[in-house]
């Protein structure tokens, strides 16, 4: 579970400003976290397959969100995935063409 505090940390980090909660960039690294949360909680409860349902969902979202921007504005797509650590560099631009 994602804690108030660090949503907002991660909507002044990637958003516009403060109440950009919208953007494509901050649902990324928004779901990002969540999908690091449930990691952590999948491998200490191997058998939890509704929570293992709900973060292929979570991934399925941000894989969707990240083609958007790298369709939209491939800098900006680059800037974030290199910021959210998510692909090595030689993968960007390219793999989601």
């Amino acid at each position: 579970m994602i804690t108030s505090e660090k949503k907002k940390e991660l909507i002044e980090k990637f958003g516009a400003n403060a109440q950009d909660s919208g953007a494509s960039e901050v649902q990324v690294a928004i779901l990002s976290e969540r999908i690091a949360n449930l990691t952590g909680h999948l491998s200490t409860n191997k058998k939890d397959f509704s929570s293992m349902r709900g973060m292929m969902k979570l991934i399925g979202q941000r894989k969707s969100l990240l083609k958007y921007i790298s369709k939209k504005d491939p800098k900006k797509y680059d800037k974030l995935v290199s910021d959210l650590g998510l692909r090595n560099q030689q993968q960007t631009t390219s793999s989601y063409k």
